[in-house]
């Protein structure tokens, strides 16, 4: 336990001064009964009620200003941010090679699946928000404990161009922020106030995770290392997990996972494929394979883990993983009221005690 204001521990003085002069009292009250000459006369004086009794006020009093001089200090104590003070981002890619059928019946339903099943099996208060990336990135549910709010969205999820991984995870941030106020919007600059070394070696991060998902390389927008040193200066770990096999398949998106999103110039879709024009896929090869050193780099610097998933089955598997990676931590809490209202219990008390005991005695 700390305390605020330490001078005000000096307080203390005053109760145990007091326990010095009534012992001394009771000292030289035993001293003059010695000098009485007659042990009747002794008897007669004292009280009727139990020798213990009289203790007991002044004990109580004692114990209320010392409680007072502890609530004054402003002790603070130390205990764990709760569950649902805690918040995951889901940051999904919703890119074209989503649409990949080397995972049946494309990746980004067995995303939506798999996102599906973990948002439905949390039951342990903590929040959880959702961001859609394309070129783009959307924050499409804050955090919130409303499921179906969840659930909505995932299965709205369409298909759009560009694969923003930076923007992901700037957009994840300002998420967090707005419901913790211990991490800044992206839109500051950290890089002169934060300890770095600190946050590494202490592992002193807050509660808050970002969850990234995707199948290919950054296309456009922030780059995610420069994002990842934001996430890490807000002291916020991001999980990164590569989801796909490692050859390009035949994309098809399904009907309702072509939005008007995915449409640019010159380019459409046939019987769910995309119509990429005279674009050929061998030019698109490189934002089409997962980024494995970028995303194990993202969750290196951030204090995370980087996740592979080739099928839906292990795409399943990591998500269950993911709620052991929560680590609670530490906040410090003022506890001077509980301190306060002891103490004004305890002298309450001990007037009572007083009055009643020594009216019948």
């Amino acid at each position: 336990m700390t305390v605020g204001w330490p001078l005000m521990l000096l307080t203390l003085l005053v109760p145990l001064l007091l326990l010095v002069l009534y012992i001394v009292m009771l000292r030289r009250r035993k001293n003059r009964a010695i000098s009485y000459g007659s042990l009747s006369l002794i008897k007669e004086a004292l009280p009727t009620a139990a020798p213990w009794k009289r203790h007991v006020p002044t004990a109580l009093m004692l114990l209320g200003l010392t409680s007072l001089g502890i609530g004054a200090a402003r002790p603070q104590a130390t205990v764990q941010v709760p569950l649902d003070r805690t918040s995951i981002i889901l940051a999904l890619d919703v890119s074209l090679s989503m649409c990949s059928t080397d995972v049946a019946p494309n990746r980004l339903a067995v995303a939506q699946d798999a996102a599906r099943t973990f948002v439905e099996g949390r039951d342990d208060g903590t929040q959880i928000g959702i961001v859609a990336f394309g070129g783009v990135a959307e924050l499409v549910v804050p955090p919130t404990n409303d499921t179906d709010d969840l659930v909505a969205a995932i299965d709205g999820f369409t298909a759009s161009l560009g694969t923003g991984i930076g923007n992901a995870t700037i957009r994840s941030l300002d998420a967090i922020a707005e419901v913790n106020p211990d991490v800044d919007r992206a839109s500051i600059d950290l890089s002169d106030s934060v300890d770095r070394d600190a946050i590494a070696a202490e592992e002193d991060y807050v509660p808050d995770i970002v969850v990234l998902l995707t199948d290919g390389a950054n296309s456009q927008g922030v780059e995610p290392l420069d994002a990842a040193q934001q996430a890490f200066d807000r002291r916020v770990r991001v999980y990164t997990i590569g989801f796909g096999g490692d050859e390009i398949a035949e994309m098809v998106c399904a009907p309702d996972q072509i939005g008007p999103g995915s449409f640019a110039p010159g380019f459409g879709f046939s019987n769910g494929r995309p119509d990429l024009g005279d674009t050929t896929i061998e030019e698109l090869r490189p934002f089409l394979v997962i980024d494995e050193p970028t995303l194990r780099e993202v969750a290196d610097i951030t204090g995370g883990e980087y996740f592979r998933a080739a099928d839906a089955a292990e795409l399943v598997d990591v998500f269950n993983q993911l709620p052991s990676q929560i680590v609670l931590q530490d906040e410090e809490t003022e506890i001077s009221v509980a301190f306060l209202l002891a103490g004004l219990a305890m002298l309450t008390a001990a007037v009572g005690l007083s009055t009643l005991w020594n009216r019948r005695s």
